[in-house]
């Protein structure tokens, strides 16, 4: 394996920023409509181009597809969709060679039940061992006809759903149905996810980005729970500041996984990764997950999910600075992944928007397009100034906003399927990414054919057409992480300075960031200008950011 970096076990992934492919929807080589493996390797040379330093691939395992591949039926095999496994090996290779390090994305809190174990599980009966690689239970009532606790489905609709055959038995799927999950108190279980990551790892991968990181062991007895108004099933703040801390996510025992597996890596595999989805709050709570002995990074989604607000921006970055370097790690930034809305669009909803839930062109409170996508680009400034790991998510650099107008026979996303049509889903932020405006399926594939239907007003932003353009949203991600790289502002030390109102501003090493928040235009201080992401003639306009040295 070639080593993509200047020194072999260096600890890049504090430094690190690392791009988001969504597999299915970055390229497709074949033409079907689907993006796949090959596609991908192709466009490589593109992302090396872009600046950054490893690739995430949401998950390529074999897979029904009713989750999008978040329902994994063998750990170890490449569903056909994407390609091979000597495909997997050939883009591994390629971004290596590049000088870019490859991500996997492990989904280990439930299966598809096409996988062979909950097949087994099913084959053996009650009270097998087989059976004891999942979560099942016997129901309520008369005769076991009602679930065994009111839990409800991140995806709507209830956490269980009754054996086959067997009236009264239930298994548990936190959630679609087709994503039973697995019992984690199980050595099976355990032992088995061990020889997965090192067959992955022995093939050089880099790391692995940990789906659900913060599930996995549920609390003992599986007590009832409601969340209050305002929380949702993903828990977190109720609007009043308390905590939820629902029964099925961030029990203590998820720690003990993270342990074995971080000390399985550093004795075995020094340089590689993990990095946790945990929406877990506050964040002086999930820095427990990346204490020393436990994972490398986790998303921070407290940062995500901040207004555009300067007061609120700047009081989630001195939380997450303060807790990440009490536990040794570094702070990590995100601004869209594939389950939000992106945040071309979402910084400037007026409207409620809960995680997951999706927005479509009748919600209320849209933004003005051209004002979602300079909030978006004086956020990214402002991100990827700050010290630590940050995050891109594909298409992102091309400035793309949520598509609003996918017609509904085209949504694939359970959520929309569990909810009847009463929740959108994720499919608005999965729509495949423009490359060439002139192309078909704008440079996608080789046809048409695009699993999603792109909006035609996409073609604005494809690549191509941004590419050399100083002013394009493109070439300010450029710009904005060569910069970043060289002054180092990854490993800068923030130093809040004054600004005016409505503006938030810092120096770090050696650099002066302002981002204007407000109505209104401010003077922009003296300094040369390195980069900025909107108008600074007549002072620095609303919703931008600049670098100054």
């Amino acid at each position: 394996m070639t080593v993509p970096a200047e020194h072999p076990h260096d600890e890049w992934w504090r430094r690190a920023v690392i791009y988001q492919v969504y597999p299915r929807s970055f390229a497709d080589s074949t033409g079907d409509g689907v993006g796949d493996l090959r596609g991908i390797r192709a466009r490589l040379p593109q992302l090396a181009e872009l600046g950054i330093d490893a690739v995430w691939l949401s998950p390529i395992f074999l897979s029904p597809q009713k989750d999008a591949g978040y329902d994994v039926a063998d750990y170890r095999a490449i569903d056909p969709l994407f390609g091979t496994l000597d495909d997997a090996d050939a883009l591994v290779a390629e971004a290596h060679r590049l000088g870019l390090r490859v991500i996997f994305d492990l989904v280990p809190n439930h299966t598809s039940d096409q996988h062979e174990w909950f097949r087994a599980a099913l084959a053996a009966g009650h009270g097998s061992p087989e059976r004891e690689r999942y979560i099942f239970r016997d129901g309520r009532g008369e005769r076991g006809e009602l679930p065994p606790n009111n839990w409800q489905s991140i995806f709507g609709g209830a956490a269980w759903s009754e054996v086959p055959g067997e009236p009264g038995r239930w298994y548990l799927h936190l959630f679609d149905s087709s994503q039973p999950d697995l019992n984690w108190h199980d050595p099976g279980v355990r032992s088995d996810f061990l020889d997965v990551l090192r067959f992955w790892l022995d093939r050089g991968v880099d790391g692995f980005r940990v789906d659900v990181a913060h599930g996995m062991i549920k609390a003992d007895g599986l007590p009832d729970y409601t969340p209050r108004e305002g929380t949702g099933s993903m828990g977190g703040t109720d609007g009043t500041g308390e905590i939820e801390r629902p029964p099925y996510w961030g029990q203590d025992g998820v720690h003990e996984i993270y342990r074995e597996w971080r000390a399985m890596l550093d004795a075995e595999y020094s340089g590689r990764v993990l990095c946790g989805e945990a929406w877990v709050e506050p964040i002086s709570r999930l820095a427990d997950w990346v204490r020393p002995d436990e994972m490398h990074q986790t998303f921070n989604f407290a940062y995500l999910e901040t207004a555009w607000d300067a007061a609120a921006v700047r009081r989630v970055i001195d939380e997450s600075i303060a807790a990440f370097s009490a536990v040794g790690a570094p702070s990590t930034w995100v601004l869209s992944n594939h389950d939000v809305v992106r945040h071309a669009t979402r910084l400037s909803l007026t409207g409620d928007n809960p995680q997951g839930d999706g927005i479509a062109r009748s919600t209320p409170g849209l933004p003005d397009e051209d004002q979602g996508i300079a909030r978006a680009r004086a956020a990214t400034a402002l991100m990827l100034a700050l010290p630590g790991s940050a995050y891109i998510y594909q298409g992102e650099e091309l400035g793309l906003p949520e598509a609003l107008d996918l017609p509904d026979d085209s949504r694939a996303d359970p959520t929309w399927f569990r909810t009847k049509g009463e929740k959108f889903g994720r499919d608005g932020c999965r729509v495949p990414i423009p490359w060439e405006a002139d192309a078909p399926s704008f440079g996608f594939g080789p046809t048409d054919a695009s699993w999603l239907p792109q909006p035609e007003s996409w073609r604005r932003f494809a690549r191509d057409a941004q590419a050399g353009d100083p002013a394009s949203t493109l070439e300010m991600y450029r710009a904005a992480l060569r910069i970043r790289r060289e002054r180092r502002l990854h490993d800068g030390d923030i130093e809040w300075i004054d600004a005016p109102s409505g503006c938030l501003a810092f120096r770090s090493a050696g650099t002066t960031v302002v981002t204007n928040f407000g109505d209104a235009a401010v003077p922009v201080p003296a300094g040369d200008v390195l980069l900025a992401s909107g108008s600074i003639d007549g002072g620095l306009a609303p919703d931008t950011t600049v670098w100054l040295g």
